[in-house]
């Protein structure tokens, strides 16, 4: 039986940024330096495939700093941690070391330096999500206030019109944000922002690859993980394109195969923590289905490296997540 063609538009950028590749090379390093068991305090990305090969080399994910025991080091995820998690592994005395995305440190300086300076901060961003909590424990209660949707933008009350600032969790929807500080920005003209955007360049041009792709498919495959906020952001992209059979799917088993039949053209692409391998299993999945032609559709090329601590520099990780 001859099997329907299928042609794969595949979204470039995709997948791994230099934060994330970074992270998982602190992990490894101090795997290799330390020897195992090395504690990571939550996932050290949002993706389980990710987790599970590092625990499979030695790494132990744990919720809180006291399920770490004496003598051994822990690594902080790379979504960035609040003050009190560093203060408390030294008051122990514990080996850590800090995988937060240099680009999600570049926030927490930003919003001290405006504490430091009698601003309010306004932090626009997901409650809950790790790096939000990580910023938001960076200041003093008072000194920072959330804000989430564009509602809670019209209806914000601040003591101190004049002295506000706002930073942005760097996985969020690039347009949808704009729209949030467009309408703080008409209620607190003075209000100042940051001066090279928080969102960073890996959301941006994920997303951007999405725009390029979401009007020619008939459906659109974001791999990825449901925590992971960047990989949720381009199935939202994806709908506001257009795109009405955008999904998330952490793996080729999670394919709803009912959901696409009769598609000509499918898009696929992948969250900022999402590995290259899992690309590679969902395309050999539709080549069981169908006949698949795959174009590449790549708007731009990235080149940014982000460097390990110094005290891991001198290790080499031993790589097998791709």
């Amino acid at each position: 039986m001859t099997k329907p063609a299928l042609t794969i538009l595949l979204a470039s950028p995709r997948g791994f940024c230099a934060g994330v590749d970074r992270a998982i090379e602190i992990v490894e390093r101090a795997l290799v330096k330390h020897g195992a068991p090395v504690y990571v305090r939550h996932e050290i990305v949002h993706n389980r495939f990710v987790v599970e090969s590092l625990e499979q080399k030695g790494a132990i994910f744990v919720q809180e700093l006291d399920e770490v025991p004496e003598g051994v080091p822990v690594i902080f995820s790379a979504h960035g941690v609040p003050k009190s998690v560093p203060e408390a592994a030294k008051a122990r005395n514990l080996l850590y070391f800090d995988a937060t995305c240099p680009l999600v440190s570049k926030v927490h300086r930003e919003a001290e330096r405006h504490e430091k300076d009698g601003r309010q901060v306004i932090l626009i961003g997901h409650a809950g999500h790790p790096e939000v909590i990580g910023t938001m424990g960076q200041l003093s209660d008072n000194s920072i206030v959330l804000v989430e949707t564009e509602q809670d933008a019209e209806e914000l009350v601040v003591p101190d019109s004049e002295n506000l600032a706002y930073v942005t969790q760097t996985t969020l929807s690039v347009d949808d944000t704009a729209s949030i500080i467009k309408i703080l920005l008409r209620r607190f003209p003075n209000m100042m922002g940051p001066k090279q955007e928080d969102i960073c360049y890996a959301t941006t041009n994920r997303q951007e690859a999405v725009k390029a792709i979401s009007a020619r498919c008939d459906a659109l495959l974001v791999i990825g993980a449901p925590n992971s906020s960047n990989s949720k952001r381009l199935v939202e992209v994806a709908f506001k394109q257009g795109c009405e059979k955008a999904a998330l799917v952490q793996r080729a088993t999670d394919i709803q195969w009912d959901r696409l039949a009769g598609i000509k053209t499918l898009g696929i692409t992948a969250g900022a923590s999402a590995p290259e391998v899992l690309v590679e299993e969902v395309i050999d999945a539709f080549r069981a289905h169908f006949d698949v032609r795959i174009e590449e559709v790549n708007i731009r090329d990235e080149d940014v490296v982000f460097k390990v601590p110094k005290t891991l520099s001198d290790t080499t990780a031993n790589k097998e997540i791709h």
